[in-house]
This record gives structure tokens, C-alpha cells and sequence, in this order.
């Protein structure tokens, strides 16, 4: 039987060690989960983790990259389905908001995150956010859709109030209510931005 390649078998290594831990910080989370009970799970030893993830805070790090790549994907196809591109954006920043009731990114992503890996407003996905709306913004500023402003101004400030909308959500007591709250507050707040009919005189 051939072997197979050696970036086959790192690839496989790493996306079993991922697995292990994303279930175990999924279902514990990060303070209970145990190194050696998730690469035991993997069929590994500490040794593979500690190579291809550098440590226990190393490998959340990693979780949350994937968690998060899902989670765009999620929400670029809520925002194609939308029968206009303003519709697009504002259906994905509710999606966003609403996610935060998901058990597995309410606690490793909004909770656990936090607490081990500081402000998410710094994490590198966070800036691929902004960059992101920043594009979009920047054209429906341009077509007139919305109020001239800053084009990245805005970005923050969307991005700061969906994440901190979020995190809002996974800390409540009440996280359906504070969802319901939340979602109805940011459909305020972004049909501020549109330039109403009258204004367009």
C-alpha cells in the first residue's frame, strides 16, 4: 500500500485535533477540556498539539478560525438570497447577531474567546469584517443609498454594535430576549443610515 503524501497525512492530523477540540470545548468548554482527553480522542499525543498548534490556547485560536470561516460562508449566502444588495447587508448583520444564540458560538466564540484571547475587536478575523463592510459601505455611499459618511467610520461602528450585540447575547440570562431586543435595535439603526426620499430633494 503507498504511503501517503506528507502534507496529506498534516493535514489529516491537524483537522482530527480540530475536531477533538471543537467538540470538547464545544460541550465542557476551554477551562475543563483536557489536552489529553482530546488527543486521545484524535488517536494522538500531546506531542502532535503541541507541533501543529503550539498549545491549548493555540488550538482555540485555531477552533474559532474554523467556527468562523463557517460562519461567513453562512452569511454570504443569507446576503445573495436578499432581492437587493442594501437588503443583503442588513440580513447578514441581523444573521450575525442572531448566531450569537448558537450553543457551539455562544460558548467558544463569545465566551470562552474572550476570556482567553482578549477583545475580538483585535482578532484577525475582525479585520476582514471591517474590510468587508467598509467595501460595501463604500458603494451604497457612492449610489446614494445611504447618508455620506465615512465609508470605514461606519464599518466600526456597525462592527462594534453587532459584536457587542453579541456578546451581549451569549453573557444574558435571557439570550432569546436579549436577541429579540438586539435585532429590533439594529433595524433602527441601520434604516437611519438609508437617505429617505424627502432628504434626496
Amino acid at each position: 500500500m503507498a504511503h501517503k503524501p506528507r502534507s496529506e497525512m498534516i493535514a489529516e492530523t491537524r483537522a482530527k485535533l480540530l475536531a477533538a477540540a471543537r467538540h470538547a470545548f464545544g460541550t465542557v468548554g476551554y477551562a475543563e477540556a483536557s489536552m489529553d482527553d482530546f488527543t486521545a480522542a484524535a488517536g494522538l499525543t500531546r506531542g502532535a498539539l503541541y507541533h501543529h498548534f503550539g498549545d491549548k490556547k493555540g488550538l482555540l485560536e485555531a477552533v474559532i478560525k474554523e467556527i468562523d470561516a463557517e460562519m461567513n460562508e453562512r452569511l454570504c449566502t443569507i446576503s445573495a438570497r436578499a432581492p437587493d444588495p442594501w437588503q443583503g447587508f442588513v440580513d447578514e448583520c441581523i444573521a450575525y447577531v442572531e448566531m450569537a444564540l448558537e450553543p457551539e458560538i455562544q460558548r467558544i466564540v463569545l465566551r470562552d474567546g474572550p476570556a482567553v484571547l482578549g477583545d475580538p475587536s483585535t482578532w484577525p478575523s475582525q479585520t476582514a469584517c471591517i474590510t468587508s463592510l467598509t467595501t460595501n459601505l463604500k458603494r451604497f455611499v457612492e449610489e446614494g443609498r445611504i447618508a455620506p459618511a465615512d465609508p470605514e467610520a461606519l464599518a466600526r461602528l456597525i462592527s462594534g454594535a453587532t459584536l457587542y450585540a453579541s456578546l451581549w447575547i451569549a453573557n444574558s440570562a435571557d439570550p432569546e430576549e436579549a436577541t429579540r431586543k438586539a435585532v429590533e435595535a439594529l433595524k433602527v439603526f441601520l434604516d437611519g443610515l438609508l437617505v429617505k426620499k424627502a432628504d434626496s430633494r
